[in-house]
C-alpha cells in the first residue's frame, strides 16, 4: 500500500507516519510538507518497517500528476491550524486552507484517488446539547472553523461527481509527537505549568465542555478508515471524550500541584459549551482508548527536566 500525507511533519502527521507501519505491511509513505514550521525533527529516526519518501513543497506547487502515481489514498493534513492565533486573519486562513483543499480534492477526483479530509469539531460552535453529524445548525466562531465548513462543502460536492472521500471532524488534539504543537488547550497548559508560567484560561471557558481527541486515537481512527475503506462521502466525528477546562486543570495539578491559573480574554472566547458524539464512528466497529490522564502525564514527562 502507498499512502500520501500532506502536512506530514506536523503534530498529527509526525505521529501518523510512525503508526501506520504498525497497521499495514509493505507500506510506502509519501510525505509532503513545506517545512514552514521547521519541523525537521519529525523526520528523525523513522521506523524501518516502511519505505518513506519526502517531498519538500507547498501543496500548491506540487506536481500532483506525478506525485499521486501509484498512491492508494491521500490524507490531507496540511493547513494553518491556530484558530485563536488567526482570529483576526480570515483572508489568510481561507486563502491557504481552502485553496489547498480545493487543489487536493480536484487532483484526487481526476486521479480517482480516495481522500481523507480531517475537518474539526469546532464547526459546531455554540450548542446547547450533545451534537452529532446530523446537526444542521453549525455556528462556527472563528475563521478557521468557518473555512472548515467551506472545505467540507466543496469535498462533498465533488463526492456527488464521483470523488471517494471521508470527512473526519477531529476534536482538539492532545498528546505527544515528534512535531507536536503547543497552541491548543491541553498541550499549552502543560507547557505553561512546567515552565511555571500562569496557565491562561479564557474567562468564559473554565466550566464549559469541549471535545478532545487523544493523538493515539486520532492515528488509530485514520488507520481504521483506510483499513475499512470508509470513503463513502460520509462525515464522522472523531472524539475521545468531552471535558471541561476544569477537568484538564485538575489532571495537570496531579503533576504540578501549585498551578497558577490566570483568567484572560480573547476575541473568540464567547464560544459556549458543547459536547460532540462519536457514536456514528463507533458504529463502524472502532473503539476509542485515549486517556486524558496518560496524555497529560506523557507531555509533562517529556518536559519535566527542562525546568527543575
Amino acid at each position: 500500500m502507498k499512502i500520501l500525507i500532506t502536512g506530514a511533519l506536523g503534530h498529527i502527521g509526525s505521529k501518523l507516519i510512525r503508526k501506520l507501519p504498525e497497521r499495514f505491511d509493505n507500506l510506502e509513505i509519501v510525505m509532503v510538507d513545506d517545512l514552514s514550521t521547521q519541523r525537521y525533527c519529525s523526520l528523525f529516526d523513522l521506523p524501518f518497517n516502511a519505505r518513506y519518501s519526502f517531498v519538500e513543497s507547498n501543496v500548491k506547487t506540487v506536481d500532483w500528476q506525478n506525485v499521486l502515481r501509484g498512491v492508494d489514498v491521500v490524507v490531507h493534513l496540511a493547513a494553518l491550524t491556530d484558530a485563536a492565533g488567526t482570529a483576526d486573519k480570515p483572508e489568510i486562513i481561507h486563502h491557504n486552507n481552502f485553496e489547498s483543499t480545493k487543489l487536493i480534492a480536484d487532483a484526487c477526483l481526476v486521479s480517482e484517488m480516495p481522500l481523507i479530509f480531517p475537518s474539526s469539531t469546532s464547526v459546531y460552535g455554540s450548542q446547547g446539547e450533545l451534537v452529532d453529524e446530523n446537526c444542521s445548525d453549525l455556528q462556527p466562531q472563528s475563521p478557521y472553523a468557518e473555512c472548515k465548513i467551506k472545505e467540507e462543502k466543496y469535498v462533498l460536492e465533488l463526492c456527488q461527481r464521483g470523488l471517494k472521500a471521508v470527512i473526519c471532524r477531529l476534536g482538539t488534539i492532545y498528546g505527544t509527537s515528534s512535531g507536536m504543537r503547543f497552541h491548543t488547550a491541553v498541550n499549552k497548559f502543560c507547557w505553561q505549568a512546567v515552565m511555571e508560567q500562569p496557565v491562561t484560561v479564557w474567562e468564559t471557558a473554565l466550566h464549559q465542555k469541549r471535545p478532545y481527541l487523544a493523538l493515539e486515537d486520532c492515528c488509530s481512527a485514520l488507520s481504521w478508515v483506510i483499513q475499512n475503506q470508509l470513503y463513502k462521502g460520509t462525515v464522522y466525528n472523531i472524539v475521545s471524550n468531552n471535558f471541561t477546562v476544569q477537568n484538564v486543570l485538575d489532571e495537570i495539578r496531579n503533576h504540578k500541584p501549585l498551578l497558577n491559573v490566570e483568567m484572560v480574554q480573547h476575541k473568540i472566547m464567547n464560544q459556549l459549551s458543547y459536547e460532540v458524539s462519536s457514536d456514528k464512528f463507533c458504529a463502524t466497529g472502532f473503539s476509542f482508548k485515549g486517556s486524558l490522564s496518560s496524555g497529560i502525564a506523557d507531555t509533562i514527562s517529556l518536559l519535566k527536566n527542562s525546568n527543575r
